[in-house]
């Protein structure tokens, strides 16, 4: 039996090869594995996302507690990534954007499909990626969401709240039936415990995805200003916009309530 080494347990040889920068800029090196980490960090909370729905399905709460708790602390990691490229400068930015061509972080496969497990759904986007990912983000698109999932719980826990989506490729509607069901959950905790830190899961999610996301657009303002993303969009006033999405209206409408 081969001994195993910590470079190779890690491929390292190929994580390490994988920067490949285009222009002669020392600041590309920053720009390539700022992107590269968020991938990887994605990848492992598309990871730990499936397999929370996955225990939801299945009433095994404190596995996808666990699971849930994990993706928050992970969007926090994203978080703190963007205290890093705010380092860089307009200036530098400006050296290295030629380069990067018609390349944008709104074409991330990845990125896509956690906001489709997360409720934000839109079949427009699906075209925007290569035909090789389109197929999987179709399925996706077309299969219950996280708060799906977690509205199913409601209704097996005998709230009169349906659990299937009128359409499932387009964001869930506010349903006054599934506040009432939260409103009657946190107005008993005691008696809905398991429904109650579910639903407090759900919100610390939702908090940390949109400090992400904050924390986006206020990098990309810094460094580009109002200029449009290498990919199409609008830049700041395209990411300005995914801040007021709201993906589970309901419990954060239960605060009003109470």
């Amino acid at each position: 039996m081969s001994k195993l080494t910590y470079s190779d347990y890690l491929g390292l040889d190929t994580l390490l090869t994988s920067q490949h920068p285009r222009s002669p800029d020392h600041n590309e090196m920053l720009f390539i594995i700022q992107h590269q980490t968020s991938e990887l960090w994605m990848k492992l909370m598309l990871h730990e996302l499936r397999a929370a729905m996955a225990n939801l399905r299945d009433d095994a709460l404190p596995a996808a507690f666990k699971m849930l708790a994990r993706v928050s602390r992970i969007m926090e990691q994203l978080v703190s990534a963007w205290t890093v490229l705010s380092t860089m400068t307009p200036t530098e930015y400006s050296v290295v954007r030629p380069y990067l061509g018609s390349s944008s972080g709104f074409q991330s496969p990845q990125y896509r499909e956690i906001e489709f497990l997360l409720g934000n759904k839109n079949a427009d986007r699906v075209g925007n990626h290569a035909d090789e990912t389109k197929a999987h983000l179709e399925g996706v698109l077309r299969a219950p969401s996280l708060y799906d999932e977690a509205i199913g719980l409601l209704a097996r826990s005998g709230f009169a709240v349906d659990p299937v989506a009128a359409d499932a490729t387009k964001p869930r509607p506010f349903d006054e039936a599934v506040e009432a069901a939260w409103l009657a959950v946190y107005r008993a905790p005691e008696r809905h415990w398991r429904l109650y830190e579910l639903a407090e899961e759900l919100i610390d999610l939702e908090d940390a995805f949109r400090q992400w996301r904050f924390r986006h657009v206020t990098t990309v303002e810094r460094i580009i200003g109002f200029k449009p993303g290498t990919g199409g969009t609008g830049g700041v006033s395209y990411l300005r916009k995914m801040l007021d999405v709201v993906l589970f209206p309901e419990l954060w409408k239960v605060r009003t309530d109470l």
